[in-house]
This record gives structure tokens, C-alpha cells and sequence, in this order.
């Protein structure tokens, strides 16, 4: 049975419901893993993943009820999948953000019935080619050992509604997550990127920078808590910004329960968090980093509501030149705040003044600073400053007159991303990135290294 078959049946079972959405979502994927300078895994996997969202009208409103299935159900499993969704939504309570379905603006696409594509293997051998030179290039020098994962895949994505919406979207996505240790297993450096196609990524660059980094910082050096001036590659901004993103609800914000929410009631819309003329973005058509146009809600939340599924999605600018212009919005909330509709899009940007300096060149223009490669363990403190505590991994380095002099001990800092932003002292040029902690849940963002001065490092030791 295909996607779209699979949507259809569920809608011909919903008997019980006042309406149904399906959501169906197939992902093929191709990946490779590697470790001592060896691969160690390929392969191709496919799975599939069903979403029935059923609703059940009353006096005091709409209620919703979410039920999943992993696999390929039967037309039995099928219809009490249904039947259990509709019986939960009558049990429920009439939902916050509820609103009428979205109706199709026309009929549905042409490629409706089509088959997902196939696992893209043939999109990763370019870059096994690559990971083949550099394995050997590794060798060669003894001095250095790499270790990942690089996986590319499609996911097609069905969503169909009872009141005859029916969309599809093919998703492409790539990711790469690299490691360079040294030869004793002491020292190690991290790079990651993420995007539709890896076809693009400089693999041997990239591993001839991390190899390099390990190379120049053979002293061990100690890191006394305090506050420093830290350079923050794009993939640390990208953990920090994620964060912000995805606590940014506006309904949350409005009733008082985030770092977003207004002394004495609202919201921050309209203030400045950042000195530096920082813009922080959104768009289903970015170049790179194109995601799926429409609203895909598995469940409701503040990020989403499932009521909006199939909302077409348009580019949206968070914070313009440091300033904090929107918060997510559903309909539901952008209707009782006044507010235009800014719903949460599958990627996002962070960019300052044309002309951002490389990583590289801002540590050859630092006095002395701290080179951190990657955060890692962030976990929220206080939802009311957005707090979080976090620890880094895979390299500190200590900068001094523009050469890194000496490596660090890993540290636990304690830093919230929005107060951060305003001690931003410079902004380097934006490329696309893979947050660390946050890879396989959130890739599609673009990043530029960050100079933060103050950065509160709250615990130093060989524990962390």
C-alpha cells in the first residue's frame, strides 16, 4: 500500500470522527559509519510512520486525540487505529487551540499517487570516495584516527484531511558528523554539517582543519572559573539558537511563563535583545536549506497545533537587527493576541552585517579568548531566563595574540541564549552547520561564529 493509499484508507474508516487528518511519512535512507580510519557500516534502510489525528466536536468546543503506528498496517489495524483515535477524542477535553481544519486551496498535486524515491545510495559516492583519500592521507601521517557518520535520505510526506486537503512533499537531508582524534586517544576535534546534499561538503578540508586544530595545541594548559571571551563556532551557536527557537511560543511567552514574557503581562515583541545587528530567520525556500512549505503537527504544543496541519508556511524574520520582531504563532494564538500568523518553519538562520570574518580569521584577530568546539548535556535551568547549563566537549583551546597557544579542560558553563546575544561582540559570516546535541532532531540551519565576551564558565575539572 503507498502513502497516499495508506491516507486515503484512513480517511474511508473515519466514521466515527467528526474529522480526520492522516499524516504519513516514508523515509529511505543511505548511510555510512566509520571508525580508526575505517568503515565499519553501510547500508539502506526504509521505514514509515502513520499519524491519525481525530476530532470530536461538542458544546464547549473541539477536542483532538493523536494516535501513531510505525510499519505497514493492515486495513484492520487500520480501522481500529481510527476508531481508537475518535473514541480518545470524544474523552477528551475541547482542545486550547482549536479551529476548523484548513480546506484545499485546489485539487491535489500531481505527484499525489506517486511512489516515494528510492534510498539515495548513489548520493553518497562522491563523498566515500572522499572518505577514501582521507582515510588513506590519515594513515600516512600515523598521527591522527577519524571516526562518524554520514547519512543521506529522503522523506515523503502524505498529509490528507477529511475535508479533501491533500498535500505531498519530498524532503531531502543530509548530515555529516566527523571526528579527529589524535594518536594516544587524548585529544579530539569535532566538526558536523547538515543540509540536502552532502555533495557540496569539503570533506578532506574539513578533516585537514581538525587534524590541524589537534596539531597546534600539544599543551595542557589550566582553566580557572570565571568569565572569559569565547569564540563560539557555528555549530555551538546553532545548540544556543535552537534553544531560543523552540522556546519562543507565543502563547507561552504571553502568559508569563518564559524569557520572552513582558514585565507586567504581553510579551517581548518589540524590544532588543542584541546590541550587534543580529537577524534571526526563517524560510521554506532558503537555498540549502529548503524545508517543507506547509504545517506538519504531529502533536500540539507551542511550537505547533495540529488544527493547522497543511497551513502554507512563508519566510519569517524573528529578530532584525537585534530587535525581536515575532514569536511563533498558531492560529489559534495569533487570533486571540491581534498578532500576525508566524507558525514554526523547519529551518533556521542566524546572520549579522555583510563582510563576517571566517572562524579562523576571528582567532587570528583575538587577543586572548577561549576557542571552544562544541556544546554538549544542555539542559534548561529556568524557563523564566531561558538558563541553561551545558558542558563542552571535544576541545577547548586557549587564544593568545591570535595563535591558539594551548588546549583546555572541557567546562560546565551556565549561559542563557538570549541574554548571551546581547554580549555579542562580533559576528562572523554565516554557513551551514549541525548542532551537536540537537543533530538528529533539527539539521537544517546556517550559523556564523559568534565572539561572546563574558562567558560564564561555572566548573572546570576532569570529570566533565
Amino acid at each position: 500500500m503507498s502513502g497516499a493509499e495508506l491516507a486515503e484508507r484512513v480517511l474511508a474508516h473515519a466514521r466515527d470522527a467528526d474529522d480526520v487528518l492522516a499524516i504519513v511519512d516514508e523515509t529511505a535512507a543511505a548511510h555510512l559509519r566509520w571508525a580508526g580510519n575505517a568503515l565499519t557500516t553501510s547500508g539502506a534502510t526504509r521505514h514509515r510512520r502513520l499519524t491519525v489525528v481525530a476530532l470530536a466536536g461538542g458544546a464547549a468546543g473541539a477536542a483532538a486525540a493523536v494516535v501513531g503506528h510505525g510499519g505497514a498496517p493492515d486495513d484492520d489495524e487500520l480501522a481500529e487505529l481510527v476508531a481508537q483515535a475518535a473514541r480518545t477524542a470524544r474523552r477528551n477535553e475541547p482542545a486550547p487551540d482549536a479551529e476548523p481544519l484548513i480546506a484545499p486551496a485546489g485539487p491535489p498535486p500531481p505527484s499525489w499517487n506517486d511512489p516515494p524515491p528510492d534510498a539515495p545510495v548513489d548520493r553518497l559516492r562522491g563523498f566515500a570516495t572522499d572518505l577514501g583519500a582521507v582515510f588513506r592521507r590519515s594513515r600516512a601521517d600515523g598521527g591522527h584516527a577519524l571516526y562518524g557518520y554520514a547519512e543521506q535520505q529522503t522523506t515523503t510526506t502524505w498529509l490528507a484531511s477529511s475535508t479533501g486537503l491533500r498535500l505531498r512533499h519530498v524532503q531531502p537531508t543530509s548530515v555529516l558528523d566527523l571526528t579527529v582524534r589524535d594518536a594516544d586517544g587524548r585529544a579530539s576535534a569535532w566538526a558536523g554539517t547538515a543540509g540536502e546534499d552532502l555533495s557540496g561538503v569539503d570533506l578532506p578540508g574539513l578533516a585537514a582543519g581538525l587534524a590541524g586544530r589537534l596539531g597546534t595545541a600539544r599543551r595542557r594548559l589550566p582553566l580557572p572559573p570565571g568569565r572569559y571571551e569565547v569564540l563560539l563556532p557555528p555549530a555551538c551557536v546553532a545548540d544556543l539558537m535552537l534553544h531560543l527557537y523552540l522556546n519562543a511560543g507565543a502563547a507561552d511567552a504571553a502568559d508569563g511563563r518564559t524569557v520572552f514574557s513582558a514585565p507586567g503581562g504581553g510579551t517581548r515583541v518589540g524590544q532588543r535583545l542584541a546590541a550587534a545587528p543580529l537577524t534571526l530567520r526563517s524560510d521554506p525556500a532558503e537555498p540549502g536549506l529548503a524545508c517543507v512549505p506547509f504545517v506538519v503537527a504531529r502533536a500540539s504544543g507551542a511550537a505547533g497545533s495540529v488544527f493547522d496541519n497543511g497551513l502554507s508556511l512563508a519566510a519569517t524574520r524573528w529578530i532584525v537587527d537585534g530587535e525581536l520582531r515575532a514569536l511563533v504563532h498558531t492560529r489559534h494564538s495569533a487570533r486571540e493576541a491581534g498578532e500576525p500568523l508566524t507558525p514554526q518553519v523547519d529551518n533556521l538562520v542566524l546572520e549579522g552585517p555583510p563582510g563576517g570574518r571566517s572562524l579562523a580569521e576571528m582567532v587570528a584577530g583575538t587577543e586572548r579568548g577561549l576557542l571552544v568546539t562544541c556544546l554538549w548535556y544542555l539542559r534548561d535551568v529556568d524557563p523564566r531566563t531561558l538558563l541553561l547549563t551545558g558542558l563542552t566537549r571535544d576541545g577547548v583551546y586557549l587564544v593568545e595574540r591570535g595563535e591558539v597557544v594551548g588546549e583546555l579542560p572541557d567546562f560546565r558553563f551556565n549561559e542563557s541564549p538570549v541574554a548571551l546575544l546581547d554580549r555579542v561582540v562580533e559576528v562572523g559570516a554565516t554557513e551551514r552547520t549541525l548542532p551537536r546535541e540537537w543533530g538528529d532532531y533539527f539539521t537544517r540551519m546556517a550559523m556564523p561564529p559568534l565572539r561572546v565576551a563574558d562567558f560564564a564558565v561555572s566548573e572546570v575539572g576532569p570529570a566533565l
